[in-house]
């Protein structure tokens, strides 16, 4: 079921699914980057996370924001793009009803997005943070932040600075047992050009650290 149309709060929302037949797979929501800037769920980093999580047994999903491809709605800053992921993370749960493991993941825009989904979802276990605007929105909802998560942006990053994202990242209240990891990427700037496989090195490092390093599934493309 790799294409997929979820009824999101605003109207249909275009994404694409991979359903692990396991049972209890864990699960995974991917989000792109800003709908205004050419952010899509087709987005290189967005594209790689989710054959990431693939490879590791999960069941994936990643959508269209509203206004975006085929996705219904207007744009609306925030407030409607996080209600679009609640909505696409019920599908997803519904899908797998004996999932006992959830993972949210989001580059830029979809960052902030993600980590606010994050406060508002208990059963979230786990983040990866790419890029977080940290100089553009507001992030001090993160008080205290509930999950353990890897935070990486690139050091020439000019759209979020490298600075403001160390400053959030030493900002960042945590519960007891919780822990926020954070790499930068040298030479890396906010697309990750050149880099990519810097930025999944890394992000494969920190699965293999939360999740146990194991051999990867072959995976054919079912875009």
């Amino acid at each position: 079921m790799p294409e997929v149309i979820i009824n999101g709060p605003a109207g249909r929302l275009e994404a694409r699914y991979h359903h692990n037949t396991a049972t209890d797979s864990p699960i995974a929501i991917l989000l792109h980057p800003h709908p205004q800037f050419g952010g899509t769920m087709n987005n290189q980093i967005i594209y790689n996370l989710y054959y990431t999580y693939v490879e590791r047994g999960f069941s994936v999903l990643r959508f269209n924001f509203r206004s975006v491809g085929r996705s219904q709605g207007v744009f609306d800053n925030g407030p409607g793009e996080l209600a679009d992921a609640a909505g696409c993370l019920d599908w997803l749960q519904t899908q797998n009803p004996d999932s006992h493991t959830c993972w949210i993941a989001g580059a830029s825009f979809g960052a902030w997005i993600a980590m606010q989904l994050l406060m508002r979802r208990p059963e979230i276990d786990g983040f990866i943070s790419v890029a977080p605007p940290a100089n553009l929105y507001d992030f001090s909802f993160l008080a205290p932040c509930p999950s353990s998560g890897l935070i990486v942006n690139g050091e020439t990053d000019r759209v979020a600075p490298a600075q403001s994202v160390t400053d959030l990242v030493s900002r960042l209240k945590t519960q007891k047992g919780i822990v926020i990891t954070h790499d930068v990427i040298e030479g890396a700037n906010h697309f990750f050009e050149g880099k990519m496989d810097g930025l999944m090195g890394s992000i494969n490092d920190y699965l293999d650290l939360r999740l146990g390093a194991s051999p990867r599934m072959l995976i054919e493309s079912d875009d």
